[in-house]
C-alpha cells in the first residue's frame, strides 16, 4: 500500500471518528439524563456539527467521504477510483468503532447509573439504541429499507451539489459546513423512522461495538433482524440519489452546450 493511500485512510479513519464520538456523544447525553440534557433537536445539531468537524479534520486528504455510501456513489458517479471503496470503507468502520469505544468508556458510569448494569436493546432501560439505529415498533423491513433509501439519496443529491465546481462553486472552505446542514436537515425531516443512518459505517461500527462490549446478539435480532438495512439500503439510495442529480443537473447542463449568459 503506499504511502498516499494510507493517509487518506487515516484521514477517513478520524474524520469518521470524529463525526461518531460527537454524533452517539449528543445521544448519550440525552438518553443518559433522562433527556434532561438533551433533546432530538439537540441530537440532528450534534449530528449536523458532527459532520461538519469530520470533514473539516480530513476534506483536503481524503474528500472526506466518512461513509461508504458515499464512496460508492463517488465512484461510480465521479472519478473516485473503484479500487479505493474497499479500502476507504474499513478506514471509516474502524473509526466508527473506535469513537464507539470512547463514548462507552466515557459514559460507562452513567450507563450503570442508568441501567443497574444490565445492558438492554429493547424496553425502559433500553441503551443499544445511543450508538446504533433501531426501527418504530410500527416500521417494517420494507418501510425501513425505504427510509434507508430515501434519507441516503437526499444526501447524496445534496453533497453533489455542494461539491458541484459548475452549480453553487461553494468555497472549500464552506462545505463542511453545509454538509453539516443538510445532515441536520435530514435528522430534522427524515429521523422518525428509524434513526437515519443514511452511513453503513456510522450504523454497523457502533452496532459491532455493543455486539462485544455487553448487549450481545439482539443487536442483530432486534427489529426483526434490521441491521442488514442500513448496510444495503444506504447504497442503494446513494446510488440514485448520485444518478438522479446527473440526470437533472450535470447531463441537462451538457446537453445544452456552454452557457450564453454573461
Amino acid at each position: 500500500m503506499d504511502r498516499s493511500l494510507m493517509r487518506e485512510l487515516a484521514a477517513e479513519c478520524l474524520g469518521t471518528f470524529l463525526l461518531i464520538v460527537f454524533g452517539v456523544g449528543s445521544v448519550a447525553q440525552m438518553v443518559l439524563s433522562h433527556n434532561t440534557l438533551g433533546t432530538t433537536l439537540s441530537v440532528n445539531i450534534g449530528w449536523g456539527l458532527a459532520v461538519m468537524l469530520g470533514a473539516f479534520a480530513s476534506a483536503g486528504v481524503s474528500g472526506a467521504h466518512l461513509n461508504p455510501a458515499v464512496s460508492i456513489a463517488f465512484a461510480a458517479f465521479r472519478d473516485f477510483p473503484w479500487r479505493k471503496v474497499a479500502p476507504y470503507a474499513m478506514a471509516q468502520l474502524l473509526g466508527a468503532f473506535l469513537a464507539s469505544a470512547v463514548v462507552y468508556l466515557t459514559y460507562r458510569e452513567a450507563l450503570d447509573a442508568f441501567d443497574g448494569g444490565l445492558r438492554a436493546v429493547s424496553g425502559p432501560t433500553a441503551t443499544a439504541g445511543i450508538w446504533a439505529t433501531y426501527p418504530q415498533p410500527y416500521l417494517s423491513i420494507a418501510g425501513g429499507f425505504v427510509d434507508q433509501v430515501v434519507g441516503t439519496a437526499l444526501l447524496l443529491m445534496g453533497l453533489f451539489a455542494l461539491v458541484d465546481a459548475k452549480n453553487a462553486n461553494l468555497p472549500h472552505y464552506v462545505v463542511p459546513v453545509a454538509a453539516g446542514a443538510l445532515v441536520l436537515t435530514i435528522g430534522a425531516t427524515f429521523g422518525m423512522n428509524s434513526g437515519y443512518a443514511i452511513n453503513p459505517a456510522r450504523d454497523f461500527g457502533p452496532r459491532l461495538f455493543t455486539a462485544v462490549a455487553g448487549w450481545g446478539g439482539d443487536v442483530f435480532r432486534a427489529g426483526n433482524g434490521w441491521w442488514w438495512v442500513p448496510l444495503v439500503a444506504t447504497p442503494v439510495g446513494a446510488l440514485i440519489g448520485g444518478f438522479l442529480y446527473d440526470l437533472c443537473i450535470t447531463r441537462l447542463r451538457s446537453a445544452a452546450g456552454p452557457s450564453t449568459t454573461a
